[in-house]
């Protein structure tokens, strides 16, 4: 399992004054590499709400199977890491309403899973924050490159292949770009992202506006990965 980054995590080290310690982020994907790897290029990559705060991050999901790769068992990992980590939080001198309050977050998708609104309100009741793509976490990435307001009808390989049609997104694979496969394709490569944050962020805020129901499954389009980034990762631009 991926470790908190850092040496000055809640349950090690030397004991810090709780206002100066990091916030740790403690994160739960569904994909094993595109978002893994985006949550690495956010934090190397990114511009910080306030310089001087500290973020560790872990992926704590690196190495379980698919089985555990699901909404549901995702959200029911995380709430046992919620409770050990807010335990050492509180042991450490930290209150709920400071920044630094230890935070657990679950990235995953639509697909084709059927317990989506299960998820969701046993992540709600616990505290554990969802970043939620429908149909795909796909999406966040292709409103990098222009706004879609269409629904996929839950069709992930509709997104991933409108991604891959993208002028920008097939530079990034040099010269041989155009016959990029489904694997290569999953990797977040330098130049994909940069300098379209806040673009992808207001597409993003204005195709989830539309959705005014209670079952996420019909939020087609929709994806609020940018609160991951703002809310979880002190991130404000890339």
């Amino acid at each position: 399992m991926a470790r908190v980054k850092g040496r000055d995590g809640i349950s090690r080290g030397k004991k810090p004054r709780a206002g100066d310690r990091p916030r740790e982020v403690y994160v739960f994907t569904e994909g094993e590499v595109t978002e893994p790897e985006f949550v690495e290029y956010v934090m190397g990559h990114g511009t910080r709400a306030q310089q001087g705060r500290r973020i560790n991050h872990s992926i704590e999901n690196a190495a379980v199977s698919s089985s555990r790769r699901k909404p549901l068992p995702l959200v029911e990992d995380a709430i046992d890491k919620l409770v050990e980590v807010q335990k050492a939080a509180k042991k450490a001198g930290l209150k709920p309403e400071d920044w630094n309050w230890p935070q657990v977050w679950c990235l995953f998708d639509r697909d084709q899973h059927k317990d989506i609104p299960t998820a969701f309100s046993r992540a709600k009741k616990a505290g554990v924050h969802v970043a939620y793509s429908h149909p795909c976490f796909e999406l966040w990435r292709l409103l990098h490159y222009q706004n879609y307001t269409s629904t996929f009808g839950g069709v992930c390989d509709d997104v991933a292949a409108r991604l891959k049609r993208q002028p920008g997104f097939l530079q990034t694979y040099g010269p041989n770009g155009r016959a990029v496969s489904p694997e290569d394709a999953k990797r977040i490569k330098s130049g994909q992202l940069a300098r379209n944050y806040k673009k992808a962020r207001q597409y993003a805020q204005q195709i989830n506006s539309v959705h005014t129901g209670s079952d996420q499954n019909r939020w087609d389009p929709y994806t609020d990965v940018w609160r991951f980034v703002e809310e979880g990762l002190d991130v404000v631009d890339y």
